[in-house]
C-alpha cells in the first residue's frame, strides 16, 4: 500500500529553487548578553555561546505551570519561500503533504524512515530517492504517535523498533524491506503518555542495549506526594540518584533495555524532555537534546545537549545546571545539590529542541565531520521568539567546544507567526542533510553545491 497525498520533488527537477542567502554569516561568536538575542538576530553562520555564568537570575514564583507567552501562528509558506542556509548549500523540497512529520533515520542500506506521528504511521523512502522520483511506503500503522526508530543490529538490522508514545515494539525486517511483513512485537508496553510523548530511541554499536527517553508528565513535578528521607532512599535504589515519583514515576528519565525488553532500568534521570536522541558515531556515546521547564522566566534555564551518563542526574525538578535551585522547591531537596551533571552545550530557552543528529560523511565541508545538527522546534514560553531553526553543534577531537552555529533559518515571519518548525534529523547515505517540518508537513533536503 502507497501512502496518499504526498508529493516529492528531487534535485533533477527544473522546480528546484535555490534558497537565498543570509547576509548575516559571521565568524564573530556572540557572548553573554548578546547570546540571548531573539529570531531577528538569526541567520546561517550566526555562531552563540552560553555559559551557566551568563544566565539571570530565574523568576521567583512558585507556579510551576506558570508561562509568559503563547504559541507563534502557524501560517501557509509564503509563495516560493526556502529556509536560508550558509554560503555554498542548496536547499529544496524532498517532499511534501505530510502530517505531524517528525523524526528521520536512514537504514544501513540508505532507505529513509519517517515517523508521521498524526497519522500513526512509520513511512519508507528508498535508498536514492533523491535521485529518481518516488513515492513513500507504508512500512507499519495503527500507531500511538509514533515517534524513534532504530534498526537492530545497527550493521545489519533483523528489526526495526519503533517508540510510540505508549509502547516500543519491533517489526522483524530485512535489508530493503518497505513494508512490515508480520504484526508489531511489543517490546515495552504501558508506557504513560500524559503530557510529553514524544519517546526516541538509540541503540549500541552491538546492539545489545537500547536506549529510550520519557519527558516528564508535568512542567514540574506536580503531584508528588511527600516522602520521608528513607522512603526517597528506598525508591532512589530501584530508579536512580534525583528521581522523581508518584505520576512521574520512570519519568523524566532515559531507560535502558536489552532487545527483548526483558529487563529494564533508568540509566539517567533529572530529564524534563529528552526529546532527541543519537549515537556518537564511532562510539557508545549517547547524547540527547532536552527542552527545560517554562515558568522561570524569558531566558531560564537553557534548553541543552547532554552527553548521558549511566547513573548520570541532571537536576529535573529540583535543580538545573549543577548547584541552581528551582524556587519553586527550594530547600526539598538539599541532598541532590552537589550531584547535578552540567550540560555540555547550552541553547537558548524554550528553543524547543527535538532532535539531534551526528555528520558522518564527506559531502559538506570537511570541517562539519563530526559536528551535530539539532532541530529547534521553536518557543512558545518566551515573548521574543527563539528557535525555528536547525543548529550546528560545534565538536572537538569528539567533544562539544559549546558553541552553537545557526545552519538553517529564516522560518520567522514576524514575532507572532512562523511558516515553519524544524523537527526531525537525518544525514542521507550520499551526505545530505534531511530536515522534517511539522508545521506545514515538508521534509527539506540540503546539500554542499
Amino acid at each position: 500500500m502507497r501512502a496518499p497525498t504526498i508529493s516529492t520533488l528531487f534535485v533533477h527537477v527544473p522546480m528546484l529553487v535555490l534558497a537565498s542567502l543570509a547576509s548575516a554569516q559571521t565568524g564573530q561568536v556572540r557572548t553573554g548578553a548578546a547570546a540571548f538575542a531573539d529570531w531577528k538576530a538569526d541567520g546561517p553562520g550566526v555562531r552563540r555561546l552560553i555559559r551557566p555564568s551568563d544566565l539571570p537570575p530565574p523568576l521567583t514564583g512558585t507556579d510551576g505551570e506558570a508561562s509568559i507567552a503563547s504559541s507563534a501562528e502557524v501560517i501557509e509558506p509564503p509563495s516560493g519561500a526556502l529556509p536560508k542556509v550558509p554560503d555554498g548549500f542548496a536547499v529544496q523540497v524532498f517532499a511534501t503533504g505530510f502530517k505531524q512529520p517528525r523524526t528521520l533515520r536512514v537504514a544501513p542500506n540508505g532507505d529513509i524512515f519517517l515517523s508521521e506521528s498524526r497519522t500513526g504511521r512509520v513511512l519508507v523512502f528508498r535508498a536514492g530517492a533523491a535521485g529518481a522520483p518516488a513515492t513513500p511506503e507504508v512500512f507499519a500503522e495503527n500507531l500511538d504517535r509514533p515517534y524513534g526508530i532504530v534498526f537492530q543490529p545497527p550493521a545489519d538490522p533483523r528489526y526495526v523498533y519503533v517508540a510510540a508514545a505508549n509502547q516500543v515494539v519491533r517489526y522483524a525486517y530485512r535489508t530493503g524491506a518497505v513494508k512490515a511483513t508480520g504484526p508489531p512485537e511489543v517490546v515495552i508496553g504501558n508506557i504513560p503518555t500524559e503530557r510529553h510523548w514524544t519517546r526516541d530511541l538509540a541503540v549500541s554499536r552491538d546492539g545489545k542495549r537500547l536506549f529510550l527517553a520519557v519527558g516528564s508528565a508535568s512542567n514540574l513535578a506536580g503531584g508528588m506526594p511527600d516522602m520521608t528521607p528513607e522512603q526517597i532512599r528506598q525508591h532512589e535504589q530501584r530508579h536512580g540518584r534525583g528521581a522523581a515519583w508518584g505520576p512521574e514515576e520512570n519519568r523524566a528519565v532515559v531507560r535502558v533495555f536489552d532487545p527483548k525488553g526483558a529487563t529494564i532500568r533508568n540509566y539517567a534521570t533529572g530529564l524534563r524532555n529528552c526529546s532527541g536522541l543519537a549515537m556518537q558515531p564511532g562510539t557508545d556515546n549517547v547524547w540527547c537534546v532536552v527542552n527545560e521547564r517554562d515558568h522561570l522566566g524569558p531566558h531560564v534555564p537553557p534548553d541543552f545537549m547532554a552527553r548521558i551518563q549511566d547513573g548520570g542526574f541532571y537536576g529535573w525538578p529540583w535543580y538545573y545546571l549543577g548547584p541552581h535551585e528551582d524556587p519553586a522547591l527550594k530547600g526539598k531537596r538539599p541532598d541532590l545539590k552537589g550531584t547535578v551533571r552540567v550540560p555540555e552545550v547550552l541553547f537558548q530557552a524554550h528553543s524547543s529542541a527535538l532532535s539531534v543528529a551526528f555528520y558522518d560523511r564527506a559531502a559538506f565541508p570537511a570541517e562539519y565531520r563530526g559536528d551535530a545538527f539539532v532541530a529547534l522546534h521553536g518557543s512558545h514560553s518566551q515573548p521574543d521568539r527563539t528557535g525555528y531553526k536547525v543548529i550546528r553543534v560545534r565538536m572537538k577531537a569528539g567533544r562539544p567546544t559549546g558553541e552553537y552555529e545557526d545552519f538553517m533559518t529564516g522560518f520567522v515571519v514576524d514575532n507572532s507567526r512562523v511558516w515553519g518548525r524544524p523537527a526531525g534529523l537525518a544525514v542521507t547515505r550520499d551526505g545530505a542533510l534531511l530536515v522534517s517540518d511539522d508545521a506545514n508537513g515538508t521534509i527539506f533536503r540540503v546539500a554542499h553545491r
